[in-house]
């Protein structure tokens, strides 16, 4: 189980910190405190990146950040997908060390791959007072502070690859025969 903080609401330096990623931060500012309520497209690769997994995979990812490891920066869900802010630099980064540790080899295949979104991205930042109308976009750990700390590309690997290993158990002995002849030697004489 994962011992996640419990903050799903904004705080008022974790909004000055969202909004310092647009173009205009005061006018995201004044936009979440006219309506607190609206999710808003947010910049990438200055203040923050973030890594989009399925939510699934994206849940272990976070319980592996919490239970066995630093604990994680903010963390939204938006549209089936956990998104997990991280360090600037990140999303170009991942890919290279998901590539190292091979990621595509047959034996996770089945581990989904993962989006980073850096410099010239954007994504939809769930509204400050916890959740929009639909229901599409929320916090799972809100921004608490004005500078939050945000994993990077080394500690993302590591809970990718935890949450790939637990999910896809590899063993080194190959799977039993059930068409094998046993016999039994502990009674030769």
């Amino acid at each position: 189980m994962s011992s996640a903080p419990n903050v799903t609401r904004v705080t008022p330096a974790g909004i000055d910190w969202l909004a310092s990623a647009g173009t205009y931060p005061r006018r995201t500012a004044a936009l979440w405190e006219a309506h607190p309520d609206t999710p808003v497209a947010l910049p990438c690769g200055t203040v923050f990146d973030v890594v989009s997994a399925p939510a699934i995979f994206g849940r272990r990812m976070l319980d592996r950040l919490w239970d066995d490891g630093p604990g994680s920066g903010p963390v939204a869900v938006f549209r089936g997908r956990v998104l997990l802010f991280a360090a600037p630099g990140t999303a170009p980064r991942l890919p290279s060390l998901l590539a190292w540790e091979e990621w595509g080899s047959n034996r996770t295949r089945a581990v989904p791959p993962l989006l980073c979104h850096g410099t010239g991205d954007a994504v939809t930042v769930p509204a400050p007072g916890g959740g929009d109308a639909a229901g599409t976009a929320r916090w799972l750990v809100a921004p608490d502070t004005r500078h939050p700390w945000l994993p990077g590309p080394e500690v993302v690997l590591w809970a990718a690859v935890r949450a790939a290993r637990a999910a896809v158990r590899i063993s080194i002995f190959p799977p039993a025969d059930q068409d094998a002849k046993v016999y039994d030697v502990s009674r030769r004489r």
